[in-house]
């Protein structure tokens, strides 16, 4: 119920009540404005020159002195004409010119109105005489406008006028309302059917209900806005229909009158620009759209490029839009509004600098990431190890590699560590036989070597993930101390159950040595046995098999 406290049907009293407050403000200020005609449409120095102004009208400039400055003159004849005109509601004046003293005297049925000096010409740039009966000819058409104003048929006319303005807002105002209680609420309902299909994908972090209210909001604030921008014009154009309320009227028109229309000028002083970033931006989109369907064609197939990679496409494709969109911006750049300026400019240099000193590490980990992308020694799926941490490549970004660690962690690797870190593969296939994995344990002196090794193949074989062939084969690794350290070695095509495949082959050797009494440790020398430890016969090759063993 929010959005519609905004605009309530009461709201016609409320916004008038505001219109007319500000309406008040307005008139003390152009009253206090008309009380200084110094202030002209005319961009003179009151000390020098000053229009004279009459209900709103400027008539003509005249120039001041250091006994008389121009505002006080101009004040001065404007007030002997408005007096004459309120003296009679006659449609006549008897305009006289006379030679004088200080120049041309400009009398209106004999009464002295204003003085054309030789001053005036020269700022006029015109003669003396031509001057004095365009003066005379203004002073006699603002008398009679002056009383034409305020005779019996302009009263009647401006209360006809404003009868028909307030007949108008009151139809504007009755229509405003229906669409108030209509549109938002079409507009909403429209709004939150669209987005309801975005909240179920975004599992609810797009509220369709909540982006309905807001647009609910959003049309009853225009509406507000508009409702108050014409009880604001109505309200001046019912001052304007009446003579003694006409020129704080036009000032009020031209206060609210005079921004609008600038913009509209600025706006249309910049069409060409914005015709121009339109042309580029469209072209652009063209562009990364034909730019898009050629590698979709690449990763369907349809088109073939040699030595292309298909997890290339995608990164390969974001690096050419990312290189036309700068295009674009660069072409754009003059185009701008206000990219003339040094204002504008300092801060594209700003933020250039700031971007450039503070992003080395960003750089750094995206030019990474394309070597790590395009150098093809880690793909997505391949189970990696690098530091320490070992697990599989969930997805290769411009910044970061995410791994799925085998205890099912999720880590991110900056990409200028995977790069400069040495990183194992064990999902490569260099020759086709798989990876080899291994094993030692230490064995005393006194076993033989030979069943120790087929001991050691057998737990191989017995391993579920190692493969038969290539067969596994034993290592003597080391002759140490108190024992021979052998090293089984097995080939296997799943990498990715490498710690699986491991723990199984040393539960098997557990139990393959176990069954054949063969101790795997050798205990810690303290001094020489009484009796050596060797074999005290040669062994006949056969290995004691396990009950699981013998139903394989």
């Amino acid at each position: 119920m929010l959005e519609r406290s905004l605009f309530p049907k009461s709201g016609f009293l409320f916004t008038t009540t505001i219109a007319c407050l500000f309406l008040w403000v307005g008139m003390v200020h152009a009253q206090q404005e008309q009380a200084d005609p110094a202030l002209p449409q005319v961009q003179v120095d009151p000390q020098f020159a000053s229009p004279v102004v009459v209900e709103g009208d400027e008539l003509f400039v005249v120039r001041g002195t250091s006994a008389l400055p121009a505002d006080e003159r101009a004040g001065l004849v404007a007030a002997r004409i408005v007096e004459f005109a309120e003296r009679s509601n006659i449609q006549t004046v008897e305009m006289r010119i006379e030679d004088g003293s200080l120049g041309k005297h400009i009398l209106a049925d004999d009464r002295l109105m204003t003085v054309t000096t030789q001053a005036d010409s020269e700022f006029e740039k015109m003669e003396l005489e031509v001057l004095a009966e365009l003066q005379a000819e203004a002073i006699m058409q603002a008398i009679l406008i002056y009383r034409a104003d305020r005779s019996d048929d302009a009263r009647i006319n401006s209360v006809v006028a404003a009868f028909v303005w307030t007949v108008v807002f009151i139809a504007l105002v009755a229509l405003m309302r229906v669409v108030r209680d209509r549109l938002p609420d079409r507009i909403a309902a429209s709004v939150k059917k669209r987005t309801t299909g975005v909240g179920q994908a975004t599992n609810d972090m797009v509220n369709s209900t909540a982006m309905a209210a807001l647009v609910r909001y959003l049309m009853r604030l225009v509406l507000l806005i508009f409702f108050l921008f014409l009880t604001y014009y109505y309200l001046s154009f019912v001052l304007l229909a009446f003579a003694e309320t006409k020129p704080t009227a036009q000032l009020l028109i031209t206060y609210l009158t005079g921004p609008i229309v600038d913009v509209l000028k600025g706006f249309g002083a910049y069409l060409p620009n914005l015709i121009a970033l339109f042309v580029i931006t469209a072209l652009t989109r063209f562009i990364i759209k034909g730019v898009r369907l050629f590698f979709v064609n690449v990763e369907a197939g349809t088109i073939r490029l040699d030595d292309f990679e298909p997890t290339w496409v995608w990164p390969t494709f974001n690096i050419i839009r990312v290189i036309l969109i700068s295009i674009a911006v660069v072409i754009s750049f003059p185009y701008i509004p206000g990219s003339e300026s040094r204002a504008f400019q300092g801060l594209a240099i700003l933020a250039g600098l700031m971007v450039s000193v503070g992003s080395n590490s960003v750089i750094a980990n995206a030019l990474s990431g394309l070597f790590v992308i395009y150098r093809r020694s880690t793909n997505i799926g391949d189970r990696i190890k690098i530091g320490g941490h070992i697990g599989d490549v969930v997805e290769i970004k411009l910044m970061e590699t995410i791994i799925k660690s085998i205890k099912n962690e999720l880590i991110s690797i900056p990409n200028a560590q995977l790069l400069n870190s040495e990183v194992i593969n064990y999902s490569s296939r260099i020759d086709g036989r798989g990876l080899l994995l291994h094993t030692m344990v230490g064995i005393g002196y006194e076993e033989p070597r030979d069943k120790i090794e087929a001991m050691l193949v057998e737990a191989a074989n017995r391993t579920k993930g190692l493969l038969k062939s290539p067969e596994p084969f034993v290592l003597i690794n080391a002759l140490a101390d108190y024992a021979i350290n052998y090293q089984i070695n097995g080939y296997t095509t799943r990498g990715s159950s490498m710690p699986k495949t491991m723990s199984n082959l040393h539960r098997n050797i557990i139990d393959v040595f176990n069954e054949n009494d063969v101790q795997i440790m050798t205990p810690s020398y303290i001094a020489d046995p009484a009796i050596a430890k060797i074999p005290d016969a040669p062994w006949n090759g056969v290995l004691k098999k396990s009950k699981t063993n013998k139903k394989r």
